[in-house]
């Protein structure tokens, strides 16, 4: 039968082994999640930190195209306005050119200003006082103002005009009575962008693309000419909605599969600019932190639960060598039932537990007949055969894991039998005394008699008591010619077999 007290030793250890275990996945959970915010809070930072950056570096390309984009607007404007004078048309070649052209913006990029009639005919050019004859009827500048009044600053795709690439701004020239009379044009060659995105910083893999409001591609670095001119809103596996005006969009863009982080300048102008920066980039020192980081955290984590399943496993070699250093202090080295230390222990424990739930506890007083006899007889081996033989028959009738089987001395034997009634404490009895007698009918000729007790405890009584009477019972059986059962009773014997 096994030791209640084994048993609740057992689970202390390995509820502590299992607490200890719980405790270090607890720990190492808690500061991996930590770790884990405290990286998520450094990537943050970092794409932030970058997301600035980009939009600084946008204000400015944006700010710079935008001056030059005005300057060279109201060029244009001066010339549509002083055209449309009446007089303009009776004044000498070089007169006419002063006028319309002395206010005109000149720079190292900036082409020369062409005046071209309602008929798409070029008539005045700021470059030469007689200019070649050139048609300009086709061109989508000329088609969108002379179709469209209210556009304003027109802004060509990239084409090549007048022998380089550049982008053509045009305004519509409207007579007083309304009527379409022509169209200035102006261009702002490639060379400007190359100079001014030249003269920025910019890390490998960078990317700067301005764009026209209807998402046509009109410059991008690095340069690629098969990209420009592209209109965006015509790719159906780009979401417009990913970069909103003033907004920022991480991921794949729509010009290649490189993942960055995208920001778009938020403006007025008829171009706006969109820069972008690798994701690998943004994030290298983060990534190269957080792998030391993580192998750190990796190598402690290990250390952590190996060191605590080791401690577990220690717990739980210590919890069995108790066990068993329990065991072979509360069993009777020859007969292997409880020893007489531990029967105390365990009747004090039962019959407190009697009182309080208002049960019976029985107890059989079991003795060896003739033992001394026997032994002086035999020898002491063939004495012990017989006490062990005893115990192997009372532990063959005593079979509920909470009754007790112990030596209780010499050729004594107890059987404590909680819940027992003094009926069923007697049947368990008899059970023990045949199947000995029924063991000795070879050579070995002995038999037992056996004393019972049943009580319910009560206030002022004690475990001692039913040891006594219990004890009485047995030499009542013994007085009586021994090989028999008696039942006592409090105060006196009412049964026997």
């Amino acid at each position: 039968m096994p030791f209640r007290r084994g048993r609740d030793a057992r689970r202390r250890w390995r509820l502590s082994a299992k607490l200890l275990i719980a405790s270090s996945v607890a720990t190492v959970l808690g500061f991996s999640a930590i770790c884990a915010s405290v990286m998520l809070d450094m990537r943050r930072g970092e794409e932030e930190l970058a997301r600035q950056t980009l939009e600084n570096l946008a204000s400015g390309v944006d700010a710079d195209i935008s001056r030059n984009i005005e300057l060279y607007d109201l060029s244009l404007r001066a010339v549509v306005s002083n055209f449309v004078m009446p007089e303009i048309d009776h004044v000498p070649k070089e007169l006419r050119h002063l006028i319309l052209f002395d206010h005109a913006a000149t720079a190292q990029h900036f082409g020369a200003i062409q005046v071209f009639d309602a008929g798409g005919n070029l008539t005045v050019d700021a470059a030469s006082l007689d200019p070649q004859p050139e048609n300009r009827a086709d061109e989508d500048y000329f088609t969108v103002h002379r179709d469209h009044p209210d556009v304003g600053l027109f802004i060509s795709k990239p084409t090549l005009y007048r022998g380089a690439y550049a982008i053509v701004l045009s305004r519509r020239i409207t007579g007083d009575d309304g009527r379409f009379l022509g169209v200035v044009v102006g261009s702002i060659r490639f060379s400007y962008f190359h100079e001014l995105f030249g003269r920025l910083n910019l890390a490998p893999g960078d990317t700067i693309t301005v764009l026209r409001r209807d998402r046509t591609i009109i410059m991008r670095t690095p340069f690629d000419l098969d990209v420009i001119g592209k209109n965006l809103a015509e790719r159906t596996d780009w979401n417009q909605e990913n970069l909103k005006e003033g907004s920022a969009f991480a991921g794949k863009g729509p010009v290649d599969s490189t993942p960055r982080l995208y920001v778009r300048r938020a403006g007025s102008s008829p171009l706006f600019v969109v820069v972008g920066k690798p994701l690998a980039s943004i994030f290298s020192l983060w990534r190269t932190e957080a792998i030391r980081i993580g192998a750190i955290m990796a190598a402690l984590i290990i250390f952590v639960i190996g060191t605590a399943l080791f401690l577990a496993r220690e717990i739980g070699r210590r919890a069995d060598a108790e066990d068993k250093l329990e065991e072979m202090a509360t069993t009777d080295a020859l007969t292997g039932l409880r020893n007489r230390r531990k029967f105390d222990a365990e009747i004090e424990i039962e019959w407190r537990r009697a009182a309080r739930q208002g049960q019976p506890v029985a107890l059989l007083m079991i003795d060896a007949d003739h033992f001394k006899a026997y032994n002086d007889t035999y020898g002491h081996q063939a004495g012990d055969q017989v006490l062990v033989g005893i115990a192997i028959c009372i532990s063959d009738s005593v079979r509920r894991a909470a009754d007790c089987a112990a030596r209780f001395g010499g050729e004594e034997f107890a059987v404590l039998l909680p819940g027992a009634n003094a009926v069923e404490a007697f049947n368990v009895a008899e059970a023990i005394r045949l199947k000995v007698l029924q063991w000795c009918e070879g050579e070995i000729l002995t038999t037992v008699s056996a004393g019972i007790a049943s009580m319910r405890p009560t206030a002022g009584q004690s475990w001692a008591d039913l040891v006594e009477a219990a004890d009485k019972a047995l030499y009542a059986a013994k007085a009586n010619g021994r090989n028999q059962s008696v039942l006592a009773s409090v105060p006196k014997i009412a049964l026997v077999a």
